[in-house]
């Protein structure tokens, strides 16, 4: 209060000390000159501001002002950090889900490689029935041409025999064979 006090003294002593070329006509503490009444009415505007505690006033908006944006400052300050813990939290989480997709990613590799030795196993183990049966197949098929070789050959011996007994045998002696093979077929039913 003293300053604008202070400020306004001299505004009036500036007023009188810029002399009477800008005053107007007559003596300065006249109503009639016009620089008197502007320092009047700049004084009264002082005192009236004074007397309404408008600089008090202008003083408290400032005060809440700084206390509005102080409280704003604290409450950006108390987001930004619990946007760092909530960030720290969300590279925490990301971090686990990569270390556990990474573990997924080993388990599912080395389930891929023993699903893999295991695929060869059972390859080697269907080939290998398949061997055995292909060398089944050639060993009934070897079998079967022996038994039809030996089976022709039977045919054959039989009818080189029969030639051979037709040739050499008598009717009397094949009559005889006739009737040893019935007694012997007799006595082997009953």
């Amino acid at each position: 209060m003293r300053k604008l006090l202070t400020l306004a003294a001299l505004t009036a002593a500036g007023v009188t000390a810029t002399g009477p070329a800008f005053a107007a006509s007559g003596p300065f503490f006249s109503l009639h000159n016009t620089n008197f009444i502007v320092t009047l009415a700049f004084i009264l505007f002082i005192v009236v501001l004074f007397y309404f505690k408008v600089p008090s006033m202008l003083g408290g908006m400032l005060d809440k002002r700084a206390e509005g944006i102080q409280s704003e400052l604290d409450e950006a300050r108390s987001l930004r950090e619990e946007a760092q813990t909530v960030l720290a939290s969300y590279e925490r989480k990301q971090k686990e889900v990569q270390e556990q997709a990474n573990r997924i990613v080993e388990h599912a590799k080395a389930e891929a490689a023993t699903a893999a030795e295991l695929a060869k196993e059972e390859l080697k183990a269907s080939i290998a029935r398949r061997l055995a049966a292909a060398e089944d197949q050639i060993a009934s098929a070897q079998a079967s041409a022996v038994k039809e070789v030996r089976d022709q050959a039977i045919v054959v011996a039989i009818g080189a025999a029969r030639d051979v007994i037709a040739k050499k045998m008598s009717a009397a002696d094949g009559n005889k064979l006739i009737d040893a093979g019935i007694a012997e077929v007799e006595a082997k039913l009953h």
